[in-house]
């Protein structure tokens, strides 16, 4: 992002332009502007799209465009570091998962473990996977601090039950879930098997609520994530959330599928 912003604001001076020329050519403001050069706010492939077209640079392989694709998809989602600027400032998370253990929760060997899975099946390389490792440790922190955000996790049954990095790695995670299940800021529920057609999500959502109580929905595809913003999707999604808390276990007995899990380990 530096390095992207740096380059912008090369580009712009030597063509004698100002931020608020550039603002004009654009269509952005030159706050907009400011930001990215300074590397504060992260490019979308909208806004390189239109710089491309004000220098000329649009369909060649010096294009704003392609850099954007190469850093926003060489680690993360496009979509992912909207969200994540809005968890960095929330009060509460809300968050349904499937298949895998929520980042948030994740140790950093089972993390280790998936990422490498990834560079070997060739998505990703050993240096981006570092830097996955590297930015998810850095958003853990955030349960770290003083009074940090209440955690509020449903997991699908399939995230304990789904084997990942051998019976060492796992039984490691699965300690740290009962561990987040004792903090007084996190909540921790399994959806399970049983409850079939009664489990209102059927795709993993995240909604954070920000101290104004503004609350966004975050969701992936495979290629993209999309921070939602609207406030009858967000409604609803919260509304489904609820539904499926309230079908799903308890946490005490979360902790007890939990710990029966990790003793089929030993």
């Amino acid at each position: 992002m530096a390095a992207f912003g740096a380059r912008l604001r090369r580009l712009r001076e030597e063509r004698g332009w100002t931020q608020e020329e550039l603002a004009v050519r654009t269509g952005y403001s030159s706050k907009h502007i400011s930001g990215v050069e300074i590397g504060s706010r992260p490019s979308t492939l909208r806004f390189s799209g239109v710089v491309d077209e004000a220098f000329g640079l649009a369909g060649t392989d010096r294009s704003f465009d392609r850099e954007c694709r190469r850093v926003r998809h060489g680690v993360l989602l496009e979509g992912f570091p909207e969200y994540v600027h809005q968890e960095r400032r929330a009060s509460e998370i809300r968050m349904f998962e499937i298949g895998i253990i929520p980042g948030l929760l994740q140790t950093p060997e089972y993390a280790r473990v998936l990422a490498m899975g990834s560079v070997a099946r060739g998505t990703i390389t050993d240096d981006q996977a570092a830097e996955r490792l590297a930015f998810l440790a850095q958003r853990q922190q955030m349960l770290q601090r003083e009074r940090p955000p209440m955690l509020f996790v449903v997991m699908d049954e399939s995230c304990i039950r789904h084997f990942v990095g051998g019976a060492e790695v796992m039984a490691a995670q699965l300690d740290r879930l009962v561990e987040f299940a004792a903090s007084p800021y996190t909540i921790v529920q399994v959806a399970p098997f049983v409850m079939g057609e009664r489990r209102a999500l059927n795709r993993p959502v995240t909604l954070t609520t920000l101290p104004d109580r503004t609350v966004f929905a975050y969701a992936e595809s495979q290629n993209q994530g999309h921070l939602e913003r609207e406030s009858g999707a967000v409604t609803s999604a919260l509304t489904l959330y609820h539904q499926l808390a309230a079908e799903s276990l308890s946490q005490a007995e979360t902790v007890a599928m939990i710990e029966e899990a990790r003793k089929g380990m030993m």
